[in-house]
């Protein structure tokens, strides 16, 4: 039995009292983040002391930058409205029943997307909008790099600059590979999925987003002061040694690193706590186990990362020698920091992926998903694992070469769990009444390219062979394999198959075809191009290469304008679709989860009656 969860009711029909609330938005953020950063910039330019002639290089101008940025960060939560609770809790007092409404967007149509909206569902459609947004300077910082190795001699991008556009591309593409499923579909669909009325914390929740935002101003803030020179993994002690566009890298990481935080907490006790009543952990689908084992890999993974960047920038502004060999520190000590986050982060990615592809099998074949408990055992194996892999990133360093033997017997095991995610997919098709759709065709894309990313990276795992191979672009093709291949096939597929139950709207079904073609194509001949040049030894961040690798290359280049082409054929898919699109009825796909079972547009609170479950979501072919 349910019974409706009580809401307070305004005493009175007055207009709703919001205070200071109602004025702040994206834009007032954007002032007051700029107004105090340049107010911070004068009063360290006025006050620091100038350097001894014994300081590190840059140390005087990186206080400043950092002090700046951080004036920045503070200026911008300001301005956004996410201090106004905290400071009104220190105060002793909390926000109206009229103020709470005001954050959760209630009848404020399209305003609600610029403002520090609580509402789950507003949150999902802000993190897809900026993931685009990312995947789009990412995409074109991806074509200027092919464009510079159009011809050997490359010359075309000054090489400080095209390093800088190598590191950029790189980070930020990781951030939206992180956020692809987690931030759009596991905020807007995930508590609907349990037979929630929204998320545990409403404010961190927002909270999560808003911090990405913030952190992009100092990323692009660092471009134009030297930019990222080091690669996307920023080693020190060389990001000691770089331009003072590494503070915007480290600033950036270390605020995105505060959002994944957030969000994971956030996310862990909404499903831990939240599930609708009946919804046992057997009932639970398997998107829910997804998710949460992303997020349950990032809170250990992403406070180690952040730990690394307040260290070097402790190094940068302060003169510590965490870092610095010549003053006692270790350049292993980053690595380690780095890799403790970076390879966890790759399953981070993989993992809610392929659990949404999971989600839809059963959809898409009517039939029961094939052994959920062995799906579960795969992501739990996955996560087990992926915590004892880093080191394999660092065999060729010298550190620990002892180690080396457990850290390839770890990596190499790590592909049973995934195995086994394999079978699940496979043994659900099996037989299945194959349903034709962009989200169907994505599961075999999945297998086929997973399959090369996976087989690619035994060899990487193996000391012997990863010797001739590091630093080639044989390993930019294998993690491109399985980020993009997998990844964001993955996160391409929720889009195509949530796109409904978010906007109303079906995705144009043509224009979808048309770039899942054009994608899938595309990247194979991009990277299959790739693996061969790495194969012939050519190294990885290069401006230049010899001759040799010219065909290759060409191939590479010829594959990324593919793939470009079809990403702009998606975008025009979404923005026609969610503007004059053909109307989606509430369940399209006949589906048993209940995200389905609530009408479109989605209520504010969600359901009306909280749901009662008494099976699970994958009964597909069974007789009543």
């Amino acid at each position: 039995m349910t019974t409706m969860m009580e809401r307070p009711t305004p005493t009175s029909g007055d207009a709703p009292k919001v205070g200071i609330i109602r004025h702040l938005n994206v834009f007032t953020a954007f002032a007051v983040g700029a107004l105090t950063a340049i107010i911070v910039w004068r009063l360290s330019l006025a006050l620091l002391p100038a350097d001894s002639e014994s300081a590190p290089l840059f140390t005087r101008e990186d206080k400043i930058t950092l002090l700046s940025m951080i004036g920045w960060f503070v200026g911008f939560m300001t301005g956004i409205g996410a201090l106004v609770a905290p400071f009104r809790w220190v105060m002793g007092k909390d926000l109206s029943h009229d103020e709470n409404m005001f954050l959760a967007g209630k009848d404020m149509g399209t305003k609600r997307y610029f403002r520090y909206t609580t509402d789950h569902k507003v949150v999902g459609i802000q993190y897809l909008v900026i993931t685009m947004v990312i995947f789009g300077i990412g995409g074109i910082l991806a074509m200027l790099i092919r464009a510079n190795l159009g011809t050997p001699e490359g010359g075309w991008i000054h090489p400080q600059a095209y390093n800088s556009i190598v590191g950029t591309h790189g980070i930020i593409m990781i951030v939206g590979t992180i956020i692809m499923v987690t931030g759009p579909f596991g905020n807007y669909i995930m508590p609907i999925m349990i037979g929630a009325r929204d998320m545990a914390f409403p404010r961190l929740n927002a909270l999560s987003f808003w911090l990405i935002v913030a952190a992009a101003i100092p990323l692009i803030w660092g471009q134009f002061i030297g930019g990222i020179s080091t690669g996307w993994s920023a080693y020190n002690p060389l990001a000691g040694q770089a331009p003072l566009g590494m503070n915007g890298y480290i600033m950036f990481i270390c605020i995105f690193a505060l959002s994944t935080m957030v969000a994971g907490a956030n996310i862990t006790t909404t499903v831990v706590r939240m599930r609708a009543k009946g919804m046992t952990w057997n009932r639970t689908p398997i998107f829910i186990y997804g998710v949460v084992a992303s997020v349950a890999l990032a809170l250990p993974a992403f406070p180690v990362f952040f730990l690394s960047q307040v260290m070097s920038g402790m190094d940068r502004a302060l003169g510590t020698s965490f870092y610095d060999t010549a003053r006692g520190g270790s350049g292993w000590l980053y690595e380690n920091l780095f890799w403790i986050m970076g390879h966890p982060e790759v399953y981070v990615i993989l993992i809610p992926a392929v659990a949404a592809l999971m989600e839809m099998a059963p959809v898409f074949t009517r039939r029961p998903l094939f052994s959920f408990n062995v799906a579960v055992m795969g992501i739990a194996g996955i996560c087990g694992l992926s915590v004892l892999v880093w080191a394999h990133h660092m065999y060729i360093s010298g550190w620990a070469p002892l180690l080396n033997a457990p850290f390839m017997l770890t990596t190499e095991l790590i592909s049973i769990p995934t195995g086994m995610l394999f079978l699940v997919l496979i043994g659900t098709l099996w037989r299945g009444r194959l349903w034709m759709t962009v989200p169907t065709m994505s599961i075999f894309a999945l297998l086929w390219n997973f399959m090369i990313g996976g087989v690619t990276g035994i060899y990487l795992s193996d000391v012997p062979a990863d010797a001739f191979l590091h630093g080639s672009m044989y390993v930019t093709a294998h993690f491109h394999y399985t980020l993009m291949g997998a990844g964001l096939t993955g996160a391409l597929a929720a889009l195509v198959y949530w796109f409904p139950k978010m906007t109303g709207r079906m995705l144009d079904k043509k224009l979808s075809w048309i770039s899942f073609w054009l994608v899938q194509i595309g990247f194979n001949v991009a990277f299959i191009g790739m693996f061969l040049v790495g194969l012939q030894g050519q190294p990885r961040r290069v401006e230049a290469y010899a001759a040799i690798f010219n065909k290759g290359n060409l191939v590479t280049s010829i594959g990324a304008a593919t793939i470009m082409t079809g990403m702009l054929v998606l975008l025009a898919a979404v923005i026609g679709s969610w503007r004059s699109g053909v109307k989606a009825p509430m369940n399209p796909w006949q589906a048993k989860s209940l995200e389905w079972t609530v009408p479109n547009p989605v209520p504010l609170e969600n359901f009306e009656t909280l749901p009662v479950v008494t099976e699970d979501v994958y009964g597909y072919g069974r007789k009543n």
